[in-house]
């Protein structure tokens, strides 16, 4: 079992506590920090929140996203040619945050920029900001002590991904230092769009279960209200990442928020079961 002390409940662990108690499921959406504009957050967040999302993940763009695919590359080459940054990415929350959004955010940041910064100056100023999490997807989770202690103090959770691959050692060594909630990727490989989710997600939750009592998300290839209807009663939360940026691809930036919003809808009413 997860064997961290207890701390004052997130606003991440709150909303998953609330989703828990009514027996619903979470989901967790995404934008890329600077796509397809600089601007783009403050209007297409709102969008997903309005729809039916209830966290939001943060891309902070970076050169080398190797742990993605080919479509939140594209979206992070281009928010690169914005002018994206780790500081932009921070005023986007306190933008946010002065615009009345509530809910839980969650950068998805690269460990380069945060270890430029310096782990206690990130640390703050994302607080500061309003960020409520924190996922560094090539930090292994047994060098990251110092950047979770850094994250302690300012209560922002660290948030770890685990792999169908990962060997039970391993499992309960992350679960002790996870906060938040642990990000199930759901197959081996790296972000994007899929066909259909794999059989054994079950056996694999069941893995992840065993070791922890924070609440597992899934990720990497959810990207239909069938996959999340699928995820109803085995996990607390879907995420849905690159299935967003293809909507924004294939679709004119006029139309981003009202395109948004309907597919947040319909993935809402899969979480809920609602035909």
């Amino acid at each position: 079992m997860n064997n961290r002390p207890a701390q004052h409940q997130s606003r991440i662990g709150a909303t998953l506590a609330r989703h828990h108690e009514a027996g619903t499921m979470a989901l967790v959406g995404w934008q890329t920090i600077g796509f397809p504009t600089i601007q783009s957050s403050r209007t297409l967040v709102p969008a997903l929140i309005d729809g039916g999302f209830d966290l939001i993940e943060l891309g902070v763009p970076f050169s080398d996203p190797q742990a993605d695919g080919t479509t939140i590359q594209r979206a992070s080459f281009e928010a690169l040619r914005q002018g994206a940054t780790l500081s932009i990415a921070l005023d986007t929350v306190r933008t946010l945050r002065s615009d009345g959004i509530t809910a839980p955010l969650i950068f998805m940041s690269y460990y380069n920029p945060i270890l430029s910064r310096g782990l206690e100056r990130f640390a703050i100023d994302a607080s500061e900001a309003g960020v409520d999490g924190l996922i560094v997807p090539d930090l292994p989770a047994e060098e990251s002590d110092d950047l979770i202690d850094a994250l302690d103090r300012v209560g922002i959770d660290s948030i770890f991904l685990v792999a169908p691959t990962t060997p039970e050692p391993r499992l309960r060594a992350i679960a002790a230092r996870a906060r938040g909630f642990i990000y199930c990727v759901s197959l081996t490989g790296v972000t994007g769009a899929r066909q259909a989710l794999p059989t054994d997600l079950p056996d694999y939750l069941a893995r992840v279960r065993n070791v922890t009592n924070l609440p597992l998300a899934v990720g990497f290839g959810v990207s239909r209200p069938e996959h999340v209807a699928r995820l109803r009663g085995i996990a607390d939360a879907a995420i849905v990442a690159s299935a967003i940026i293809d909507r924004m691809e294939h679709t004119p930036p006029e139309t981003h928020v009202q395109e948004l919003r309907t597919f947040a809808k319909s993935l809402r009413n899969a979480a809920d079961g609602v035909s």
